[in-house]
């Protein structure tokens, strides 16, 4: 499926929620406490990514997906990443994608190869050679990280929700032979 992918601007807030919280719902139930998935609102998750977005920091950039509805040009977001310079540095990588969603019912059908294409795309371009990402150890979509090249490169422990949960990190080395190889 083609999905249109450009930058997130604050209008986006509410669709953003909306893919934040159904995706949580469908990947990390029996994983994080229930009690926090149940919590989680589209309503707070708006006003959140309101504010992310409308800062418009160098530091942290959204993207986000979207497809035709229908017939004609009306287009629905269907999901988005977030990225930018890696939050710490002890595992020398300079970029980090922090974020990376598509809706459940979408999954698989490669709207997430876009954003990482698109993300991966404008990190480079600003000059970032190399990113990773931390996913939660029992979420499946780990495999897709390893299917779009990304090798294993650390692993840790995060208490989340009262939760200690493991998480691992998948890395690309060089994104400018990544773009070359998938067409970039």
């Amino acid at each position: 499926m083609s999905a249109r992918i450009r930058l997130a601007q604050p209008a986006d807030a509410a669709a953003i929620a909306h893919v934040h919280v159904e995706t949580w719902r469908a990947a990390y139930a029996g994983v994080v406490p229930d009690s926090y998935l149940v919590r989680m609102s589209e309503q707070g998750q708006a006003l959140t990514w309101r504010k992310l977005l409308a800062r418009r920091s160098k530091d942290e950039r959204t993207v986000v997906a979207e497809v035709a509805k229908g017939e004609g040009d009306l287009q629905t977001l269907v999901g988005f990443g977030s990225y930018g310079r890696q939050r710490g540095t002890e595992l020398g990588y300079r970029g980090e994608i922090f974020t990376l969603y598509v809706l459940p019912h979408l999954q698989g059908q490669g709207i997430g190869q876009q954003l990482m294409h698109a993300i991966f795309r404008r990190l480079w371009e600003a000059g970032t050679a190399d990113c990773l990402i931390w996913v939660l150890a029992e979420n499946p979509a780990r495999f897709f990280y390893e299917h779009m090249g990304g090798q294993r490169v650390a692993e840790r422990i995060e208490s989340f929700a009262g939760e200690h949960l493991t998480q691992i990190a998948y890395g690309w080395p060089d994104l400018e032979a990544w773009l070359q190889q998938t067409g970039g």
